[in-house]
């Protein structure tokens, strides 16, 4: 079969194509950007995290570095001061007592050190108290250096001067005591700086973990929506739901995948459109003929032009049947041709479920002698809102099923149940059953199976499809019953009919059963 594609669709198409590829080129956005955007949003709080947190921790390494380095040296600077007014106090008292001049060279010498080393002390010292002890040091000890440098002449001045080095030797004392508190106070403003930065750190993780966290469900809805609209869009068109605009939000680059999709939609949705006027004119072309072939074989099997030899009736009986076999295969692609255009509408009226059932087996009655079948029956009357016509089709659909898979000789049973509100018929045959791959096609159009009849007429494939549509139309539906789930139906099943009870649960060999739900009055009438 050959679809012909006009030369304006095509260039229509393309003209969409390309306008939609020049418009995205004029906005490159990409799925790889969103995914790379979405890291870098999620990992950004943390990246300044670490950067504030390794900033705090070294302005802490670079105060403790300096706070040590400057402990250690006003530590060294206030013993060495300590040290110079000792050896000061000495070489005056080695002078008195010896009366030797030339041994206050060694004072001197230890002022010159303690003035450096104070001087280097007050560049060193960062608060204004230890400033001030360090001045109040520096002038008790130049006072004293002054009263040293005019009793150098007269040696017996001396003795008046030694006295005046213990509240010096005090000072200095006062002025370390001071250094080692100033240094116990940085190492408690360090650990407190600590303490800090390590609590900045946990509030941080506590703040940044959810934000994280949001930021990531955000940004997974953001990539995982096109994707699932993208994989719903694909299913649909599995699925044969043409109907339905494939819309494809997020990047560009899925939103150019998503019209893409939708261009296949239409696309297969004019090739769904040729393929259903194809089957109507070759249908409607083929039953014209058949109409003629039928009803010379009508003819010729009724003796009309003339007595027939045994032979020659059989022959007849063959163009007979197979014509009807024929005819029921073209009203197939009729009526599924009629499904897919939604031109097939219901007319319903009040119907004996029965009496439709009865008609079905009589236009099956050759068939079922052919093969000797068995017709175990069970059915009420019951009258259902139903288009007639239609539930007609779906009973002779489901029982040419049975009566084609049965083997000679076989048994087919038909039952009828009230359900609440619905009817429900089952047709169960003796049969080879349906394949377990193939229960879940069974109902789709064209759909062969792979276990094939005993006849050698081959369906289309369309019966069961175009039945299920009847039913959903009328609100009911077919489902196909397991072996398994047959076999364990109990007596509470067994159906009244003519005066006798049928048990419909006998321990036999058990092929494909078919059950039809139908509603007992029309759900649109009702809402």
């Amino acid at each position: 079969m050959v679809f012909f594609i006009t030369s304006e669709t095509t260039g229509t198409e393309g003209g969409l194509a390309a306008n939609t590829l020049g418009r995205f080129r004029r906005n490159p956005k990409s799925f790889l950007k969103l995914i790379l955007l979405g890291f870098t949003l999620v990992g950004l709080p943390f990246i300044v995290a670490l950067i504030n947190s390794a900033v705090s921790i070294n302005g802490l390494a670079d105060q403790s570095r300096k706070a040590v380095y400057q402990a250690v040296q006003i530590t060294l600077a206030s013993h060495t001061l300590t040290n110079e007014i000792n050896i000061m106090e000495r070489s005056v008292r080695q002078t008195l007592i010896l009366g030797d001049e030339s041994l206050l060279e060694g004072y001197f010498q230890a002022h010159k050190k303690f003035e450096k080393t104070a001087t280097e002390l007050f560049q060193l010292s960062s608060r204004t108290e230890q400033k001030q002890m360090l001045e109040q040091l520096q002038s008790l000890e130049n006072a004293t250096f002054q009263k040293v440098s005019a009793a150098s002449q007269a040696p017996e001045k001396l003795r008046e001067l030694v006295k005046s080095f213990a509240p010096l030797l005090d000072s200095a004392r006062s002025f370390s005591a001071f250094g080692y508190a100033l240094i116990e106070l940085e190492v408690d403003e360090m650990q407190n700086m600590a303490e800090h930065a390590h609590t900045v750190m946990v509030w941080e993780l506590f703040a940044l973990i959810p934000f994280a966290i949001l930021l990531a469900l955000g940004f997974s809805i953001l990539i995982t929506r096109p994707i699932r609209q993208i994989d719903e869009a694909i299913r649909n068109l599995g699925q044969g739901e043409l109907s339905k605009i494939v819309r494809v939000d997020g990047p560009q680059d899925l939103m150019y995948l998503g019209e893409r999709l939708d261009w296949m939609r239409r696309r297969l949705l004019k090739l769904e459109e040729q393929k259903t006027k194809f089957l109507r004119h070759v249908s409607h072309e083929l039953k014209t003929p058949l109409t003629s072939m039928r009803e010379g074989a009508d003819l010729l099997a009724e003796g009309i032009v003339g007595e027939l030899t045994v032979k020659q009736q059989q022959i007849a009986n063959i163009l007979h049947n197979n014509s009807i076999q024929l005819q029921k295969r073209i009203e197939d692609l009729l009526n599924y041709s009629a499904l897919q255009t939604e031109k097939s509408a219901l007319v319903k009226h009040q119907t004996n479920l029965a009496g439709i059932l009865s008609i079905v087996l009589q236009d099956q009655n050759l068939a079922i002698m052919n093969k000797n079948l068995k017709i175990d029956l069970a059915c009420t009357e019951l009258m259902i809102d139903c288009d007639e016509q239609k539930i007609r089709i779906i009973i002779d659909n489901l029982l040419s099923n049975a009566v084609k898979y049965s083997p000679p000789g076989g048994r087919i049973k038909i039952w009828t149940n009230k359900v609440d509100d619905s009817v429900q018929l089952d047709i169960m045959d003796a049969g080879p059953g349906i394949d377990e791959i193939d229960q879940e096609k069974v109902f789709e159009p064209f759909y062969q199976g792979r276990k094939m009849s005993e006849s050698h007429v081959r369906g289309t494939g369309l019966g069961l499809s175009i039945a299920r549509e009847y039913a959903l139309a009328h609100g009911g539906n077919i489902e196909l019953k397991t072996n398994r789930s047959s076999e364990r139906r109990s007596d509470d099943e067994s159906t009244l009919a003519n005066g006798r009870t049928i048990d419909l649960v006998q321990q036999i060999k058990t092929g494909a059963h078919f059950r039809l739900t139908l509603p007992i009055h029309d759900p649109e009438s009702c809402s």
